[in-house]
Parts: C-alpha cells; structure tokens; sequence
C-alpha cells in the first residue's frame, strides 16, 4: 500500500502518469507529422483527405490534445513534489535538466491547445460544410499552414525535450547548476526563438527547414547538440 500512503509512492504514480500520457502525446504527433501529413501530400491521400478529416481526425486530435494537458499537468505536479518534498532546489543540475526539457514541454502544450487545435477545428468545420454542399470556410486553408508549422515545431522540439528528460538523472558534467543564470539566459534565448519562429506567419525562410520530415529531424537533433553544448560550455 506504500504507493497510495506515502509521497514517494504518489510520486511514482504521477511520473508512470507523465509516462503514458506523454506516449499517447508524442505518439500522436509523429503520426500526424511522420504519416498523415505526408499521405495527405500524395494522390491517394488528397483523395481521402476530406473523409479523413471529417471522421479520423477530430479523434485523432481528442488522444492528441488531452494527452498533451495530462502530460504537462503530471509533469508539472512532479517538478513542485521533487522540489518541496525531495528538498531539490531550483540551482540543482538535475531540476535545470528537467526544466529544459519542462520548457519545451510547456510550449508544446500551448501549441497543442491554443495554436492547433483553434486552427484544425475550422479546418474540420470548413470540410463539414463543403462535404454538405456549402462553401469552404476562407480562411481555413491558412489557418491549417499555421497549425501544420505549429505541429512540426512541436515534433522538433519533442527531440531535444525527450533528450533533457532522460539524462535529468545522467550527465552531471553539463547543467550541473555551477552557472546556472547564464545557462538559462542562453536557452531561454534560443527555445524562444524557435518558438516565435513557430508563431510567424508561416512562408518566412527561417521556417524552411520544418517543411519537410526530414529537415525536422534534423533541426530537433541540431536544437539538442546546441543546447548540449550551451550547458557543456558553461559548465566547464
């Protein structure tokens, strides 16, 4: 019964919590980002991109968007237990891990709830009314290019989130907490960047890389190498 009577035991049903809600989150992301939006592109998939919208999606979109809120209320439930009952402080090389990681995390979650899911349900309304023999919503073909560059930052910023999270416990040589303003000034820096980035009317060529799968992933890997070394260097 220790896992319902003590914080410990609390605190460990909140992370296995963080654990299938973030799988259930990031599972949906990579489906839209790595399979649907893809399919969409091709011939078969621009046939069936309405039914698909109509039936699949807004679905599809309920796992996405909940897990993102429970993924980030876990989370958040977890930095407060591992701060005012394990004693952590906000200098520690372990919360500056998880806070990074937490950031992104953070900011994903507003792109889920207040960027793409705005957006897709007029997408999902405008092909309800032309499937009915109305007319397209105008403004529904940009405001899916809004909610498409809003979900390939999130996929980009899943990749160095997922990273800070798992080596909260490991590294100690970098965001050990020795410089720790400076490192937050740095990241805090860069993360918004990307983020307004993310905001932009989208066309702007900073936006290039997140056009294609591939880039993505390659911006998501350079984001961590970057934000690495930003804690390696000022930790030296």
């Amino acid at each position: 019964m220790d896992i319902i009577t003590t914080a410990y035991g609390w605190e460990f049903l909140f992370r296995w919590i963080h654990f299938l809600a973030g799988i259930t989150w990031i599972g949906m992301l990579y489906y839209f980002n790595f399979v649907q939006t893809p399919f969409f592109a091709t011939e078969l998939g621009g046939q069936a991109r309405s039914p698909m919208i109509r039936g699949l999606v807004p679905n599809a979109l309920w796992w996405f968007r909940w897990g993102a809120m429970f993924t980030f209320l876990s989370g958040w439930t977890l930095v407060l237990m591992y701060l005012f009952h394990d004693g952590m402080s906000l200098g520690d090389g372990l919360i500056t891990r998880i806070l990074t990681g937490g950031i992104m995390g953070t900011l994903m979650w507003y792109n889920v709830w207040f960027v793409i899911w705005p957006a897709q349900q007029v997408v999902i309304r405008s092909a309800e009314q032309v499937a009915a023999g109305g007319e397209a919503i105008p403004e529904a073909a940009a405001l899916g290019q809004r909610a498409g560059l809003a979900s390939r930052t999130n996929t980009l910023f899943s990749i160095p989130m997922l990273f800070f999270m798992g080596s909260a416990r490991h590294f100690d040589t970098f965001n050990n907490g020795s410089n720790d303003f400076l490192y937050w000034i740095v990241a805090l820096l860069i993360i918004g960047a990307v983020e307004a980035n993310a905001l932009m009317k989208p066309g702007l060529p900073t936006q290039k890389p997140l056009s294609s799968v591939s880039g993505t992933i390659h911006a998501g890997l350079a984001l961590t190498l970057v934000l690495y070394l930003v804690g390696l260097g000022l930790n030296s």
